[in-house]
């Protein structure tokens, strides 16, 4: 059989008991009656192949990163310490 596009033979090839013609030059594939049938009743048979759920970013930062940031700001250094008043101070007004 030639190719009907540039008149070249065209190479059968069988596929998992499918049988394919395809023209050498220029790389057209043309199935045999029934041929077309199998494929789609295969392709039926054959359960979706399931990929792994792709993992979702978080907008948060890492709680690593957040609690030291944390620290940098509230550390205890950095308060400020005020005397505290006696009982005596309450009491009376010095």
């Amino acid at each position: 059989m030639k190719c009907p596009n540039c008149n070249v033979a065209l190479t059968m090839a069988d596929r998992n008991g499918i049988e394919i013609d395809y023209c050498p030059d220029c790389r057209g594939v043309w199935l045999d009656r029934g041929e077309l049938d199998k494929i789609i009743e295969r392709s039926v048979q054959q359960p979706p192949v399931q990929q792994p759920p792709i993992p979702q970013r978080s907008n948060y930062p890492n709680q690593e990163r957040y609690y030291s940031d944390k620290d940098k700001y509230y550390s205890d250094k950095d308060r400020y310490y005020k005397k505290k008043k006696g009982l005596l101070g309450d009491l009376f007004d010095f």
